[in-house]
């Protein structure tokens, strides 16, 4: 036993701490690009599993490609020894090649979690189709389908025959036809129309919606030739019956549905300009955009777009709109209008190019069913549902959302703060653009990501969950969430620090 003399003398509490002692490789880069594996040894631990997902030769392309991000991130100086040290087992290089070969398979057109707030998001695929289309699809796209051919008599029959009935009860008009989107709606109506001839429009309403498109290119494509009149904000009916000639074929108005012009404005109402055509035996073409089947206002809806039906009385000879805005069906040009227009429309050698897919066919004919009873489509169709919700409404689901959030690993932990707040909403789709819908929030504050980061790190998941971004704060709308969607909500949030644990 050792004496009290003998014994360690006790460290000194005021003695500064050693210095750290880094390990082997620490700022040497080519010390720790040594370390690396190579990549035949790291093939060799592939089996059976790996070889069914993806050939040999790919898995070899995508281990080169971890390892060379490693190399990259060595010499950046982003990372160290102790975490090159587990990154660089061959187990960890091939699950990051395995993360990019079955990113690589996933579909791309896939479903996504809008949580932007904007209810026809184009970007997004505007409309959420109603159930019933999903059903109607699940139910008849599989096999053979009744597309055109007439099952009593079995011969062949005009492919949008079921959809033509409905616009005829829906709208009161003669007869009805489809295409792929309104874009071509409005091609080829000016096309079989008035080829070689000259469309009236005013000069305030040749406008341009998402993605360059522009009505004056539009119409020169078709072989029509535009005959601007009036000046930007206002157009007389003056405007349009000087500007009639022996050349004339259509009189057009373009409904400006993605911008508003207030203050000193005015245009010719579609009553005047049908009587116009019609003393002229000019017809009138009517581009609606929108597709509004019902009142918004009738069904609570801030503001009003032009009804089809409201057209069709006033006696326009031929409307054009798409089928995936306010119908909220699948993409798909619309044409309704007297018979013959449509039957001059279905003659153009332009419109087998142009005509729906069957399934387009399925889906539109199970959400048009839906206006038959309007009374009920708040309940029925999502785009109704989600534009009529109450901010009350929005504001409690908010609220719920945040709880079912602040269980999430990253908000326990203190990660990122989570709140709920009133938050403005749109229509979307060039739809009411001045009306802005009272909704709600959930919004996300991170601790130490930026918050552009971490929208882009909820977008990465998957299903890839879209965001807004205000004042350096994510806000998950709640208005545009699906039944299901607080879910992937959660399991994103989750997510989007997995790579950081």
């Amino acid at each position: 036993m050792q004496s009290a003399d003998s014994a360690d003398p006790a460290p000194d509490p005021t003695a500064p701490l050693p210095a750290p002692t880094p390990p082997e490789g620490a700022g040497d880069p080519q010390a720790l690009l040594r370390t690396l594996p190579p990549v035949n040894g790291i093939l060799d631990d592939l089996g059976a599993a790996e070889l069914d997902l993806a050939p040999r030769e790919e898995w070899l392309t995508e281990v080169r490609q971890a390892l060379s991000d490693l190399r990259a991130k060595v010499l950046s100086g982003s990372i160290g020894p102790v975490v090159l040290e587990k990154a660089r087992t061959p187990a960890t290089v091939l699950g990051a090649a395995r993360r990019r070969i079955e990113r690589r398979r996933d579909p791309g057109c896939v479903r996504v979690v809008n949580a932007t707030g904007v209810v026809l998001h184009t970007n997004l695929g505007r409309a959420a189709m109603p159930p019933v289309a999903h059903e109607a699809l699940a139910a008849e796209a599989h096999g053979y389908q009744l597309l055109a051919a007439d099952a009593a008599l079995g011969e062949r029959s005009p492919r949008e025959r079921h959809l033509e009935a409905l616009f005829q009860q829906l709208t009161g008009c003669e007869a009805a036809t489809v295409v792929n989107n309104n874009a071509a709606a409005t091609m080829i109506a000016l096309a079989a129309l008035a080829e070689g001839r000259e469309v009236i429009v005013a000069r305030g309403q040749l406008v341009e919606i998402g993605g360059a498109y522009r009505i004056p290119d539009v119409m020169r494509q078709s072989g029509a030739t535009l005959r601007e009149v009036g000046t930007t904000n206002r157009v007389h009916l003056r405007d349009y019956e000087n500007a009639i000639n022996e050349n004339t074929a259509l009189i057009m108005r373009v409904h400006t549905s993605n911008y508003r012009v207030e203050g000193f404005h005015g245009e010719v109402g579609i009553d005047d300009m049908v009587k116009l055509g019609q003393a002229y035996g000019v017809k009138v073409v009517d581009d609606l955009g929108s597709g509004a089947l019902v009142s918004l206002d009738h069904q609570g809806i801030p503001g009003e777009e032009p009804l089809i039906a409201r057209s069709i009385e006033a006696g326009v000879d031929l409307i054009t709109a798409s089928g995936d805005k306010l119908i909220g069906g699948p993409q798909m040009g619309i044409m309704v209008g007297s018979r013959e227009c449509v039957a001059r429309v279905r003659a153009h050698p332009l419109y087998r190019a142009v005509r729906c897919g069957k399934l387009s066919l399925i889906a539109m004919e199970a959400t048009l069913r839906l206006f038959l009873h309007p009374e009920r489509l708040a309940e029925t169709h999502p785009t109704f549902r989600m534009l009529t919700a109450e901010p009350d409404a929005l504001l409690a689901r908010a609220e719920a959302l945040r709880e079912r959030l602040a269980a999430a690993a990253p908000v326990a932990s203190g990660a990122v703060t989570v709140g709920a707040q009133p938050a403005g909403d749109a229509v979307g789709a060039g739809s009411l653009p001045t009306v802005e819908l009272p909704g709600a929030a959930v919004t996300l504050v991170a601790k130490d990501i930026e918050a552009g980061e971490l929208a882009r790190r909820l977008r990465a998941h998957r299903p890839p969950v879209f965001t807004t971004v205000h004042d350096h704060i994510v806000h998950v709308h709640v208005r545009t969430l699906q039944p299901g969607d607080d879910e992937v909500v959660v399991a994103a949030l989750e997510s989007a620090w997995e790579d950081d644990a």
